[in-house]
Formats: structure tokens, sequence, C-alpha cells
């Protein structure tokens, strides 16, 4: 599927950083939100094809292997992924890891504007620790995402405040 023009908002973020926070904001705009894909196990009050589409180890490689993707990454031992008809058709805001931002075809990045939520570990841990999540330890995810976002500059604005 060949790109069309299209603008799109990309928020990032490490865990707990405000990245559905801003992203329900935007909704309440007008905007179309592209739900991921994944193999991580739903955390408490998650709903499947609101927050994400859950989908088993197997069922996930089937779409790849199927050419579904867009962009899929693996992250902390799960697998996430954008679908073609989200990226092309539907869908103007996505929530992605600088992994899968360097997936983008050079194109797609320049007609994206990418809003980086950077905000310190400390508020980070507690929002983490209020969340009663099941489906990984608070330590395991902040370590990930400090390997995952180590160099990153791909941006275009950076929020620092937690308050916003």
């Amino acid at each position: 599927m060949k790109s069309k023009s299209k603008s799109r908002i990309i928020l990032c973020g490490k865990a707990a950083s405000g990245k559905d926070h801003l992203r329900k904001i935007l909704e309440g705009r007008g905007f179309n939100y592209g739900v991921s894909y994944t193999t991580r196990t739903p955390r408490e009050g998650e709903i499947d094809g609101k927050d994400y589409f859950f989908l088993e180890e197997n069922e996930f490689q089937d779409l790849i292997e199927s050419n579904f993707f867009y962009e899929y990454v693996s992250f902390n031992g799960w697998n996430y992924g954008t679908s073609r008809e989200q990226w092309f058709e539907t869908d103007d805001i996505f929530i992605m890891t600088p992994s899968g931002i360097s997936k983008l075809h050079a194109a797609d990045r320049k007609s994206s504007f990418i809003i980086y939520i950077d905000i310190p570990t400390e508020v980070r841990r507690k929002r983490l620790e209020q969340r009663k999540d099941n489906a990984d330890s608070i330590d395991r995810r902040l370590q990930a995402d400090e390997n995952d976002f180590k160099g990153f500059t791909d941006f275009d604005i950076k929020i620092n405040d937690h308050k916003f």
C-alpha cells in the first residue's frame, strides 16, 4: 500500500508518562486513535479493541506473515504493531516506541508530528505503583524504557512537565 499524504500525530514516552492522557484529550478534539495490536497480557480494566487488540503470539505472527502491519516491534518480551489500514486509512493519532518510530518510511516521518513526553522517573514510578499492573514488574518496565529510549532524538516537541 503506497503512502498517502496524510498528517499524523505520534505520541511517544516511557511507561506512565501521560501518553494515554494526551491521547484522550486529542480524541476529545476529533482525532482518531490507532489502537495497537499486542501480545501483552491485558492490565486490569483494559478493554480489547479499545485499549489494545490483544492477540496470542501465533495470531500476531500470522499477521506479520500476511503483511498486515505497517510497523511492528518487540518490546520487553511482547509484540506491538500498527495495521496498514489504521496507518493509511482510518487513524491519525498513534502511540509508538522509539523502535516503532525508526521504522517509519521517510515520507511518513515528514508528515508526522512526534510528541515526546519525558517526565521524571520518580513521577512515573509512583504512577506505575498505582496501576496494579499484572503484566510486568515496575523495575523491569523502568529498565526496559531506559534501554529503549537511550539516545532517542527523533521527535518534534518534548513535554517535560508531568502536570500538562
